[in-house]
């Protein structure tokens, strides 16, 4: 009798757990997004922070943004009709050139007008995305530009061979193991790594030049991966005007004739349990690659 009494406890201990979490995770938020008056905004505030990738993986001790939900708060944004204009909140160093392209893309097929505000960094892959809006804002000290491609790794063959390990390559397709630490590059894989990023810095500095309105021959002399402050930038025509947040609210009421600003704020509001699916699924992949294999993974397609 004392066990069922003791499992009849754990089972109405477990349910009441399990009611209290679908309350928090589930029914609150649901409610809260039913009832939010911030719906009713007449400018889409969409930031963009931190390293842009495809997927936005995120823990407690990184923030990445997704190409696929920024490109959804786009969409939404632009298929809302309270919403008259767009404003990007951009912060961040660059990240994926394809997530970048992805991002950057949405902003020009938008039917309404995009502005684009750069706070303290807008390089590389942000600046892509900041460069596909109708007009681009930058604090004057804010880092902005870095036009370049980067793809950069450790090697270690040569610590290999000082403590007798040695790489028995088995591969099928020459270029299979094309960028692995374990040996040093030939002529010939360097020339083809170096073919791949080259063609990434066409695109990117096409891409600049058309959303700019500049000639292919300015980009190209400024795209050497050198970053610029925003009043550098400006000079350069690389953004339209410097300035902050209040900046940006003014030049969207006198352009757009909004007798003030309402802000709907889209975000991704990550919940507990999956903070700490990033936490756990990053300590196992940390360990499962190792040290090693963290600090020499390659980046090819990134942008920063």
């Amino acid at each position: 009798m004392k066990k069922r009494a003791d499992r009849s406890r754990l089972r109405l201990v477990l349910i009441t757990i399990g009611a209290v979490l679908f309350t928090l995770f589930v029914f609150l938020p649901i409610v809260f997004s039913l009832f939010d008056g911030s719906k009713l905004g007449n400018v889409a505030l969409i930031p963009i922070e931190g390293e842009i990738t495809g997927n936005g993986v995120q823990s407690f001790t990184t923030s990445s943004i997704s190409s696929k939900e920024i490109v959804g708060f786009i969409e939404d944004a632009d298929d809302n009709p309270q919403i008259k204009v767009l404003l990007l909140e951009i912060n961040s160093p660059g990240g994926s050139a394809v997530a970048s392209d992805e991002i950057a893309s949405a902003v020009k097929k938008a039917q309404k007008p995009v502005v684009a505000y750069i706070r303290e960094a807008g390089a590389s892959g942000a600046y892509w995305i900041a460069s596909a809006a109708d007009h681009v804002i930058a604090n004057r000290m804010s880092i902005t530009g870095s036009i370049g491609v980067l793809s950069s790794y450790l090697e270690f063959s040569g610590l290999m061979q000082d403590y007798n390990v040695s790489y028995q390559r088995l591969v099928a397709g020459e270029n299979k193991d094309l960028g692995t630490p374990f040996k040093k590059l030939t002529v010939q894989e360097q020339a083809l790594l170096q073919k791949k990023l080259d063609k990434i810095h066409d695109f990117f500095i096409e891409e600049v030049a058309a959303n700019r309105g500049l000639e292919l021959s300015q980009v190209q002399k400024m795209a050497t991966g050198e970053f610029f402050l925003g009043v550098e930038a400006l000079e350069l025509g690389l953004v339209d005007q410097l300035g902050g947040k209040e900046e940006a609210e003014l030049f969207i009421q006198e352009k757009f004739g909004l007798p003030d600003v309402d802000y709907l704020q889209y975000e991704h509001r990550a919940g507990f349990f999956e903070l700490l699916s990033g936490v756990v699924s990053t300590f196992f992949f940390n360990v499962g690659e190792g040290i090693g294999s963290m600090l020499t993974r390659p980046q090819f397609n990134l942008l920063v």
